[in-house]
């Protein structure tokens, strides 16, 4: 018998901005302290073996950070704080109900575009 797979990934944008960038950042002295959060919050239900939380680079919404993409389901959370990501845990990997009021607007988070259709529309 092998090792379970996890049931979630949980992808949680590190990325860090020097000072003085025009773009804002995941990860600043406020919230640097999240990933390490998530993974005790993971530890303290119990279920850190099957939902695997992993630090990321930038995932390109800035302006809505700090974010973090839960998949399967390919949800991503935005404006993430410690409050949000226990009702993340206890709802929807717990739960199993996404945490709308959290999930990024559309708007910064459309439809996913196939690598084939990204090609053609970047000409090649």
């Amino acid at each position: 018998m092998g090792i379970p797979q996890p049931a979630f990934y949980m992808f949680k944008c590190e990325q860090s901005a020097p000072p003085g960038m025009p773009k804002p950042s995941c990860v600043t002295p406020q919230t640097q302290d999240l990933f390490q959060y998530l993974a005790q919050k993971l530890m303290q239900e119990g279920i850190m073996g099957t939902v695997q939380p992993i630090r990321t680079a930038c995932m390109n919404r800035c302006q809505m950070g700090p974010v973090m993409l839960v998949e399967p389901g390919h949800t991503m959370y935005a404006g993430l704080t410690k409050e949000k990501i226990d009702k993340i845990v206890t709802d929807h990997i717990i739960g199993g109900n996404v945490v709308e009021e959290y999930v990024i607007d559309s708007e910064m988070w459309d439809e996913p575009i196939s690598p084939a259709d990204m090609r053609k529309q970047m000409g090649k």
